[in-house]
């Protein structure tokens, strides 16, 4: 069988516009919640998101490119130009465009795009919207512009699984490469739905935290919390068969082992309350990686500081691990980051990567008050260095979507 490594990262999100700058934020368990600044929320219930800072796109882009593309397509790309770099897979001789493929996620794809040409078409006429409107809004687009760039002739797909299609983008990425079918894949994912509309929606439905204080907002796992902050932002993975990465003396960050997908079939928006469809896909991971719950030695929790899913989710682990799910050390970065959508996966495996690359456990910031159903080691506050030999990332999203990845140590 076919192993797969990651040769290449890129990132941003709320904490960094670089891997290192990320690396480093998880270091100083740094928040990136603050008040919104894209557009104005007097009278608005939601005050605060997890938007992206210090980032001019005019530095990396033409206006005229940012004007035609949808933001999350933009951010893609930036993500995506330094993982390639990192890879260096295009500049070597054994690069063969058409067994190098792209799989990408985003959850709402270019609704900032959408929301603006309505706009313009309820004032002008549906008929002076935008050219670039359709090609801007529709979710495939960013895999597609990524394979444009970089001429890669080989599987190209979009995966829209809510709140798990980052993960289950990486995951897919991995069998195609394990199966044969490609020699490497760039893959994660990419969200900016950060607008009146996006934040709108979410509100509705009582699934953002509406509290002003940024440090009381993402508070994954505390008794206090009462919904999730959105935040934007990419994550870009280059994964590689083995052998292949070898041949051309890669850089080699982990080794992916193990990964599963599978669906509650239970509702729209809420998780199973017991946990079992999330416990039963962390278990298909560690059999498809050949380990037992005791080897796992960090778990990236969803963890998105609602009511439902982290009560769920701590259930969850407990079914999978069983007595070991009271000492693997299990936290969410989102207590950082907020909520990145369909990116989260992607954005989370990458904090998983470098967990296991550099020993080093990412805690839950701003963690106060401990909730009796949520009683599993989140480590509160302050991150750990610990040897990470095997890591588990999960992602829980929309619809009852449910996937779980897992990284080791190279070599194992």
């Amino acid at each position: 069988m076919r192993r797969v490594v990651v040769t290449g990262v890129g990132m941003l999100s709320p904490i960094g516009n670089s891997v290192e700058e990320n690396f480093a934020a998880l270091l100083e368990g740094k928040c990136g919640v603050a008040p919104i600044r894209y557009y104005d929320t007097e009278g608005r219930r939601v005050k605060v998101a997890a938007e992206l800072k210090n980032l001019d796109l005019e530095e990396h882009f033409s206006v005229k490119e940012l004007r035609r593309r949808d933001r999350f397509v933009t951010l893609a790309l930036l993500a995506a130009k330094e993982a390639m770099a990192d890879s260096g897979i295009t500049e070597n001789e054994m690069f063969d465009a058409k067994r190098v493929g792209c799989v990408l996620s985003t959850g709402v794809g270019g609704l900032g795009t959408i929301e603006k040409e309505y706009a313009k078409g309820e004032t002008k006429g549906f008929d002076r919207i935008s050219p670039y409107f359709v090609p801007g809004a529709i979710t495939n687009i960013a895999a597609a512009e990524i394979a444009i760039a970089y001429g890669l002739k080989g599987f190209c797909n979009t995966v829209v699984t809510a709140c798990a299609g980052g993960t289950n983008a990486i995951g897919e990425a991995y069998r195609s490469i394990k199966d044969g079918y490609q020699d490497a894949v760039v893959c994660g994912g990419s969200e900016s739905c950060i607008s009146e509309f996006g934040i709108g929606g979410f509100t509705v439905i009582n699934a953002l935290s509406d509290t002003g204080n940024p440090n009381r907002a993402s508070i994954p796992f505390d008794a206090g919390r009462n919904g999730f902050v959105m935040g934007e932002g990419a994550g870009i993975l280059v994964l590689e068969e083995l052998e292949h990465a070898k041949r051309r003396g890669a850089k080699i960050y982990a080794e992916v082992t193990g990964y599963a997908a599978n669906c509650d079939a239970h509702h729209v928006t809420s998780p199973l309350p017991d946990g079992e469809g999330a416990a039963d896909c962390m278990l298909e991971a560690m059999k498809s990686a050949n380990l037992c719950p005791e080897q796992i030695n960090y778990i990236n929790a969803h963890g998105t500081s609602t009511k439902m899913n982290d009560s769920s989710e701590t259930r969850a682990v407990k079914k999978a691990f069983g007595e070991a799910a009271y000492t693997v050390p299990m936290s969410s970065t989102k207590s950082m980051t907020g909520h990145l959508l369909g990116a989260s996966g992607a954005v989370e495996a990458i904090y998983t990567v470098l967990a296991v690359n550099r020993d080093y456990i990412p805690p839950t910031i701003h963690f106060e008050n401990p909730d009796p159903e949520c009683d599993l080691d989140i480590v509160p506050n302050e991150g750990r260095k610990a040897t990470v030999q095997h890591a588990m990332t999960n992602s829980l999203g929309f619809g009852g979507h449910n996937a779980s990845l897992i990284f080791s140590k190279y070599p194992r």
